[in-house]
């Protein structure tokens, strides 16, 4: 069940995250801040536990949304939960008006790169040294709706 998190999953999305490099999770503060912000978390839980999330980011006055994060339990992967939370990602963003659904991923993560090319992201820049340790970026964008003038 992907559902929208709230407070209450603070504990459980800190927990999610622990085993992951840390230069790649969320501490407290920041679940706070996403958690209250101008963004959208959601969860996905089998029997009671979070074993995937999503954070969406909104800017006031843009139309193109960026997905912040996304993470599966190792436990839990290979069951589809990336690309049904990815869906459930791209349904927020029409929801809020977006016509696009921008992120960025580490150049060497094959199995993110495998999720965003089959779901139909393209990358549209290369960061060098975008991340702490000088590891490049791509930056990657679905277009989701053509925009008001008819340019993709």
């Amino acid at each position: 069940m992907i559902r929208a998190a709230g407070p209450d999953d603070l504990a459980a999305l800190v927990a999610l995250e622990a085993g992951f490099p840390e230069e790649d999770r969320f501490d407290r503060r920041t679940w706070r801040r996403l958690l209250a912000g101008r963004s959208a978390a959601l969860v996905h839980e089998s029997d009671g536990v979070i074993d995937a999330s999503a954070v969406l980011l909104f800017r006031q006055g843009s139309d193109i949304a960026r997905l912040y994060s996304i993470a599966v339990a190792e436990a839990a992967r290979g069951k589809g939960l990336g690309a049904r939370l990815l869906a459930a990602c791209e349904e927020q963003a029409l929801a809020r008006g977006c016509r696009a659904l921008r992120l960025e991923v580490r150049a060497t993560n094959k199995s993110a790169h495998r999720l965003y090319d089959a779901a139909g992201y393209r990358v549209i820049a290369r960061l060098e040294s975008y991340y702490p340790d000088g590891e490049a970026a791509h930056r990657m964008e679905k277009v989701l709706i053509a925009s008001s003038d008819g340019a993709p």
